[in-house]
Order: structure tokens, then C-alpha cells, then sequence
């Protein structure tokens, strides 16, 4: 049902520059943050990936593997968000890392006003480690440390 593929230059602008969420999640809008703005856009991508259902572009991981610990960054498309596939797409992402990296250690953050991503990452075993402060998007904010595996960096 979902395909992943390295992400090229064209998949990172449209994701980039046409992807805007409403409300409180324009947060995770690309434009927002300068710096990850660049990062996005101007990195090697190596471990960038967008996910496919049907052929269309439904979602987007980067992975960063540091020794038996790949950190997890992830994206769905607007206009699919709030449906109750979140689960099931970030299932298929740990499944793709899993066999992609060798490992089953995975880590996250995710801002915490976003309980919504919160729930599906719970569901999928993950449990809070920590809290921190974030500089982003023109202010600081706070964050969640999650893991599958119980340990906090």
C-alpha cells in the first residue's frame, strides 16, 4: 500500500513550499524556520524519504541513524492529516527503517501541543523520556523526547 523513495530536489521544494497546515499545526510549515527551511532544502537527504499511496505523495521521513538509535523526523500531507491514518503511516515508516537501518531503536520529538501526534506515536509503543526547550520558528518552544526502547539521550 505505501512505497518509500529517496526524496529528490523537486519532492523537497513541493513539500517545502506547498504544504500548509491550519490552525496551530502551520507550526510544522517549512517556510516557518528558516534554518530547517535550508536544512530541508540543501542537505545531502541522504536518509529523506516520500512515502507513496497510489502513486501520490502522501507523506515524507528522514532518518538519522546514530549507532543502534535512528532519530525520526516525519511529515503527512495537509489534506490528510485528522483522518485517523497516522498510525498505520508511521507503522509503515518503522517497518521501512527497520528493514532499511537493521535496527528497532527509535527515537523522536515532537512539540508538545501536538497531542495528536502524541496518541499515535503511544500506540505505537513509543513513551515519553523527556521534555525539553526548542528554539524554532521565531520563539521557543517545548518539546517531547519519545522512544521505543526506554532510554533518553
Amino acid at each position: 500500500m505505501y512505497s518509500f523513495s529517496r526524496m529528490n530536489q523537486e519532492m523537497a521544494e513541493e513539500i517545502a513550499f506547498n504544504w500548509k497546515y491550519d490552525g496551530d499545526y502551520s507550526f510544522y510549515d517549512m517556510t516557518e524556520d528558516k534554518e530547517d527551511l535550508e536544512e530541508f532544502l540543501h542537505s545531502d537527504r541522504k536518509g529523506y524519504f516520500v512515502v507513496r499511496r497510489e502513486e501520490e505523495i502522501i507523506g515524507f521521513f528522514c532518518f538519522v541513524q546514530s549507532g543502534s538509535n535512528v532519530d525520526i523526523g516525519l511529515g503527512m500531507k495537509p489534506e490528510i492529516t485528522g483522518k485517523g491514518l497516522g498510525l498505520e503511516f508511521f507503522q509503515n515508516g518503522l517497518e521501512f527503517a527497520r528493514d532499511h537501518y537493521g535496527t528497532a531503536e527509535f527515537s523522536l520529538s515532537v512539540a508538545q501541543f501536538n497531542k495528536r501526534a502524541i496518541r499515535v506515536y503511544q500506540k505505537a509503543g513509543f513513551i515519553q523520556v523527556k521534555t525539553f526547550m526548542q528554539e524554532t520558528n521565531g520563539s521557543t518552544y517545548e518539546f517531547v523526547k519519545m522512544t521505543n526502547h526506554g532510554r533518553g539521550e
